[in-house]
């Protein structure tokens, strides 16, 4: 079930490298370790988290944010292309980034 709320500001980094990736719906919710509750009590996964853990279970990264707050959402994960590593918001873990075996990690660059 999605939530309709008013309109929120978000400051999201692009952290695509090209345009080509594939990416799979799934399902996440507030018990994910990437949870962020900002200010105003909402939690929320930002977008470049490893999905669903940043270790060797890792299955893919985020590709926008999703709050959370009311229950579980679904998120796009890339499972398969080009990420600035840089831009993410916390770096992969090494076992995370074997275990990503379509993504093809690349320092960011001067756009």
């Amino acid at each position: 079930m999605a939530y309709v709320n008013a309109d929120v500001k978000v400051n999201e980094t692009n952290f695509l490298a090209s345009s080509h990736y594939i990416s799979f719906t799934k399902q996440v919710d507030d018990t994910n370790y990437a949870v962020v509750t900002g200010k105003d009590g909402r939690k929320v996964v930002p977008a470049g988290s490893v999905y669903p853990s940043n270790d060797a279970k890792a299955i893919g990264i985020t590709l926008d944010e999703v709050d959370v707050t009311n229950g579980p959402q679904p998120v796009p994960v890339v499972v398969e292309g080009y990420i600035k590593s840089k831009a993410l918001p916390k770096a992969p873990d090494a076992t995370a980034v074997t275990a990503l075996k379509e993504i093809k990690f690349i320092d960011k660059t001067a756009e």
